[in-house]
Parts: C-alpha cells; structure tokens; sequence
C-alpha cells in the first residue's frame, strides 16, 4: 500500500494515546477476532454486524447501546482491510446515566462499580479532537480526495448484553472487568513515571486521559477526597520518576511538598487535571535542570555536595580537598561541563535557595543568609539584590502582595 508508513505512523499515535486500533480482514476477520485478548465488553457480533456492511470510501464512526464509539474505515487498495479504532467515548458519561445504562442492558446493580471503573478506563474523543483531525487528513490522503462520506450511526447494535455470554461465571466476569482497568490505571502511571525520568515535558498531551478526575479509582465515597488521595498517590510516583531521572533530594522535597499543600487546597475534582498537568510539566522541568546523570562522576559528587548543605564551607578549595582533586583539575572541568565557574554555580544555588526561603517562610533575612552560607546579612543583602534585581524585604513583599492578589 502506498500509505503504508502514514498507516503505521496514525496507529502508533492513536497507541500512544491508549485508543485500541486494529487492522481486520473482511475475508476472515471471526478468526482474527477471536485471537485477541479476551474482553468481557468486546463482542464479536457487533464485528458481525458492521464489518460486511461497510462500503469503500466512507469514514463509519459507529456507537452501539452502550454509548461507546468505533471508527471504521475500509482500505483502499488492500483486499478487504479494515481499520477499526475504538471503543472511545465522545463525551464523559455521567454516573447517572451510567445508572440507566446498565438498567436498560439488563446489567445487574452488583456490577455498577465495575461500569464505573471501564467507563471511567475509556478516551473521550471528541470532534476537535486532534486525533480527529489527524484521522480525517489520513482519510484525503488514502482516497485522494478533500471531500468523502462521513457515516454517523447510533445505537447500532441493540440485541447483545455488554457482557459477553461466553462468560457464563459472573464472579470471574468481574475479577476481570477489574483486573483490565486496573492494569490500564497502572500502565498510564507507569507511562507517567517514565516520562518524567526521562523529562518528556511534550508528552503532557497524552495523558489527557490519565489527568481527569473521572479516571481515578473511586477510592472513597466523597469524590474531592478521591481526587485528593489520588494526587497525594501521583506525587510521590513523580517524585520517584524525577529521583531515578537524577535529580537530588533537596530539589524534590521542596517541589513535592509545594504540590502537598497545592493537592489539599483542592476545592473541587475538576480542578485535579490542571493540578496534575502541573506536576508532570514541574516534576519534568526538574529533571532536565537538575538531572546528574549527564555528567562525569567528579561533576556529580560536586553537585551533591554543594546542593547537600548550602550552608556549609562551600569554598572552592574546600570542595577540591574533600573530593581528593586539585583545585585547577576542578575548576576547569566543572567549567567546562556546565558552562559556569564553580564559584558562579554555588552563588546561583544560594540565591535559588535564598528566594526558595523567602517565598515560603517567615525567618529573617539574616537568618536565611546563614541558611544559605553567607555569614555577613549586609553583603548577603546586596548580592541578593545583584542576582534579583530587589532586596530580599523587597522581594518578599513582592511576593505576598502577589499572593494577596490572587
């Protein structure tokens, strides 16, 4: 097929984005379906009903009783092929009608926290979706055409329970409605985990999903202190992502406790995605700033020990004696990798750290001076003010008039 690698490129995208897409054969595709992991929500005689009926050149988004949606679409030039994505949800579904659902599927009420936890599992992909947009330009590129049918269908199948009948024992039914969403729960965070390792702040977009309220476990009867546990969950995770990424212990303390006190000032669930996409972008940033493992091993055990104990002899001599160097071996090579004299990097970690105390304590600036190494608070003052541009009391009234303010 000419389209072959754009082909590969959109499955890769809409996987990374944790949407099911398949290829399926016209010609045989009850033996492949059957070959695919078992899923107590998947039926094979919806597959039936719809894929002998789709027709060539036509984008097919098809929903069934249960109000999950598929694109279908047949492949031009490939024997039968058809791509199938889904099942996805074009809008949340509230508890509510959730509720309805089940009563008018025959869906026993025992089985309710499981729809919850499936539903709560699915993408909404709604219409602006970028997806979307990126599964309409693979539509004009595969027909060659701006201007193709687009088949919208509701409610298609209306005769099969959502639980397959396959499935005669309802307790083993259940442990695996369970066990699915959880593994999909627990691969979203391990997913997280790894980006933030690595500082992948441009995957924020993929987990969309995994940042809404409505994909949280419902852990506890009160939805704001759901979100909140779960956040309290996802914070230290990150906090462990960013530690294997390299990132000191003094850095992460002071970022995962800033999110603690951000987590229980949450007054609502909806506020939980912009809080968690928050975290992800910080946690990131933190790595790709503070990350060791870039840098030969002198590099590294410099860093920690000035980043260990701020208020200590910091002195460029005392740190090459410590670490067993020479003072000019040192100098040039910390230099030379991080592209500022040692001098001027423990100078930056004390303001840093400085602004660090000022924001979030009431001490005296003479005291955080000694907290930060600088034992003279009016020489402290100025070079606060050099690196600044204000005086550490400037600076803090700055900064609670801007608290005030919000």
């Amino acid at each position: 097929m000419f389209y072959q690698k754009e082909l590969n490129f959109l499955m890769d995208v809409f996987k990374k984005r944790h949407l099911n897409s398949i290829i399926i054969s016209k010609l045989n595709f009850e033996d492949q379906l059957k070959l695919l992991p078992s899923d107590v929500f998947e039926n094979l005689s919806f597959y039936q009903k719809v894929i002998p009926s789709l027709l060539e050149e036509r984008l097919y988004r098809i929903s069934d009783q249960y109000e999950r949606c598929y694109y279908f679409l047949q492949l031009p030039n490939s024997d039968g092929l058809i791509l199938s994505i889904g099942p996805f949800l074009i809008e949340s579904i509230p508890n509510q009608r959730l509720l309805e659902l089940g009563e008018k599927n025959g869906i026993s009420p025992q089985k309710h926290s499981y729809l919850l936890e499936y539903y709560s599992s699915l993408n909404v992909l709604r219409d602006d979706s970028d997806l979307i947009i990126m599964l309409n330009t693979f539509c004009e590129l595969i027909w060659k055409t701006l201007s193709f049918t687009v088949v919208d269908e509701t409610n298609y199948l209306q005769t099969e329970n959502l639980v397959s009948k396959s499935n005669v024992n309802e307790e083993s039914n259940d442990a695996l409605i369970n066990r699915k969403t959880i593994e999909l729960r627990y691969s979203y965070e391990n997913e997280l985990i790894r980006a933030v390792t690595l500082g992948q702040t441009h995957l924020e977009p993929q987990f969309k999903t995994a940042f809404s309220h409505e994909f949280f476990s419902k852990r506890a009867d009160n939805p704001l202190r759901n979100v909140k546990n779960y956040a309290i969950i996802m914070n230290t995770l990150l906090r462990k992502g960013a530690e294997n990424g390299g990132v000191h212990p003094l850095h992460l303390n002071q970022i995962s406790t800033e999110f603690a006190l951000k987590i229980e000032k949450l007054s609502f669930p909806s506020q939980i995605s912009d809080l968690m996409g928050e975290m992800f972008r910080k946690y990131c940033k933190l790595v790709r700033k503070h990350s060791l493992q870039k840098h030969p091993l002198i590099i590294q055990k410099t860093i920690l020990l000035i980043d260990t104990d701020l208020s200590a002899d910091l002195s460029p001599k005392t740190i090459a004696k410590s670490l067993g160097v020479t003072l000019g071996y040192l100098s040039s090579i910390f230099t030379k990798k991080i592209g500022k004299t040692l001098s001027e990097y423990i100078v930056e970690k004390r303001i840093e750290y400085a602004t660090y105390l000022l924001k979030t304590t009431n001490l005296q600036v003479q005291t955080i001076a000694l907290h930060c190494g600088i034992m003279d608070a009016q020489y402290f003052s100025k070079l606060f003010k050099r690196h600044i541009g204000a005086t550490p009391l400037q600076f803090r009234r700055k900064m609670i008039k801007k608290s005030l303010s919000k």
